[in-house]
């Protein structure tokens, strides 16, 4: 209890102005006493009961000393990763804290590469604390003196009543939950009410909780849905085909007699607050310049916080659900529509080109599962100019990008391409040379100038090359560096830059 209200206090501290403009304080210290009983009451909940029996026994003694050294093992790990999870994400950890230990590759080589200090200063302070805790519970403490049936079994029972109170946390009709504590509009500062272990453990729980759309929405009967979607959609003929009412044809306002290949850019990470041309701090001169002569899109946003989220906008036309992402269900894994499913009717070639390993987050059984024909990952570029925690740079990936292009002869099928980049991503790694680096050169203000010069340099390329005339560029990003800040929905933090070139309308002018 001690560490988990010192650890509370110390983190409203840090936050101090956001719990300030809050009235945080007493909401934070008592639902955070609440929550801390709680997680408490439910790791000891089956040893407190048997302790009237059975803590005279030195065997039952060092089993529980090593059952609550593991307890508390985990809730000093997760409270020494708090502060930095929350640089990163806003929040206390989360599902995320979990989801990730699925890559331990990648993400054990982010945190040794670009927060060693962090770590090795954590790591040693848990070991400390651990080891003090499994000191005191095995050397200091002593058993209780064994008590008579009836003063045991009294005492189970007054603790059975005291601790369903404590984990149910309310006399109220729902259980103690996360929304209990929560007060303000600001999401950050109502985690800290929290403690990580606890906020851990419920988001793992929370995982039964995915659900359909339909369950949770209700249901809306398929002729009234079908009639909706085609007014807004604004289909007048009449349906082509008994089961696809929304199929229609639809006439171009140009024909060519070559069909465009398709480069789909997704960019890591880069959200409008980096862009000068959308309002933010001017950090990408070449998506800038390139804006001028594209259909800038400038009131789009993410449909998400996570590369999956935006790689099944991009991809597949999907929005974001209730559920998981699409490209980590299995039921998405074949037969789920993408675009390159439906170009491949159309004779295209289609590829995922990225420089990372294509297992993260089921990228590669997604896309391969769903139409693309090839597949480009970190394991297929020999000698790299760059590699980083993340895989090859972004300079690499596009070079890879351009020599698919460059190959394809005016008889080869059409191609659609999937470029996805790695580089603006923590721990904020780029081959030297390439800008010069302001202020601390490990930091995402340096890798998106990086991911903007790679991305220029490639456009300078593609404007000299024969595949330049006969491809369309779509340039978006999959999401906001970081979102945050006081707003429920920091609507901001979702505001990403989409441009698509050439500028077919002026082209059509032309």
């Amino acid at each position: 209890m001690a560490l988990l209200s010192l650890s509370r206090l110390g983190l409203c501290l840090w936050q101090y102005e956001r719990v300030q403009a809050v009235n945080g304080w007493v909401p934070i210290l008592w639902g955070g006493l609440r929550i801390d009983l709680h997680l408490i009451a439910a790791l000891t909940a089956i040893p407190w009961l048997f302790a009237p029996w059975l803590d005279d026994a030195a065997a039952a003694h060092r089993v529980l000393a090593l059952y609550l050294s593991l307890g508390g093992m985990l809730i000093v790990l997760l409270e020494i990763s708090t502060p930095q999870f929350i640089l990163e994400y806003d929040t206390r950890p989360n599902r995320l804290y979990v989801d990730y230990l699925k890559h331990p590759k990648e993400v054990f080589g982010m945190l040794w590469k670009g927060y060693k200090g962090i770590v090795l200063g954590g790591s040693l302070l848990w070991l400390v604390i651990s080891a003090a805790n499994f000191y005191a519970l095995t050397v200091v403490a002593t058993p209780l003196t064994a008590l008579h049936w009836p003063s045991a079994l009294g005492c189970s029972l007054l603790s059975a009543i005291v601790l369903f109170g404590l984990i149910r946390g309310t006399w109220r009709h729902r259980p103690i939950n996360p929304s209990t504590v929560a007060f303000c509009g600001d999401a950050m500062v109502n985690t800290l009410a929290l403690n990580s272990l606890y906020s851990v453990l419920y988001a793992i729980y929370s995982i039964k909780n995915e659900r359909s759309a339909e369950q949770a929405y209700g249901k809306i009967p398929a002729d009234q849905m079908i009639h909706i979607i085609r007014k807004q959609a604004g289909i007048e003929q009449p349906a082509s085909h008994p089961l696809l009412p929304t199929l229609h044809s639809s006439s171009p306002a140009q024909s060519h007699t070559q069909p465009k290949n398709i480069v789909l850019i997704v960019e890591e990470s880069l959200g409008a607050q980096y862009i000068g041309n959308l309002g933010g701090s001017g950090l990408t001169p070449w998506i800038d310049y390139l804006s001028q002569e594209a259909w800038n899109f400038t009131r789009a946003y993410a449909t998400g916080t996570r590369s999956v989220r935006g790689l099944e906008a991009i991809s597949a036309g999907f929005p974001p659900t209730l559920s998981d992402a699409a490209v980590r269900l299995s039921g998405a894994q074949s037969r789920f529509f993408t675009l390159a499913q439906l170009l491949n009717q159309q004779g295209y070639v289609s590829r995922f080109i990225y420089g990372g390993e294509a297992h993260f987050d089921n990228m590669k059984s997604f896309f391969l599962g769903n139409g693309f024909t090839e597949l480009h990952d970190q394991a297929t570029f020999k000698n790299p100019a760059f590699t980083g925690t993340w895989g090859v740079s972004d300079e690499d990936m596009f070079n890879r990008l351009h020599t698919l292009l460059s190959q394809q002869k005016p008889t080869d099928p059409p191609s659609l391409n999937l470029a996805f980049s790695v580089s603006n991503h923590s721990p904020w790694e780029y081959p030297e040379g390439r800008i010069t680096p302001i202020g601390e050169p490990a930091s995402v203000e340096n890798t998106v100038r990086y991911a903007d010069w790679a991305l220029g340099q490639f456009f300078a390329q593609a404007r000299q090359s024969d595949y330049w005339d006969n491809t369309l560029f779509l340039v978006v990003a999959d999401h906001d560096a970081r979102v945050g800040g006081k707003s429920l929905v920091p609507l901001q933090h979702f505001h990403i830059p989409v441009m698509i070139l050439p500028n077919l309308m002026r082209v059509g002018a032309q």
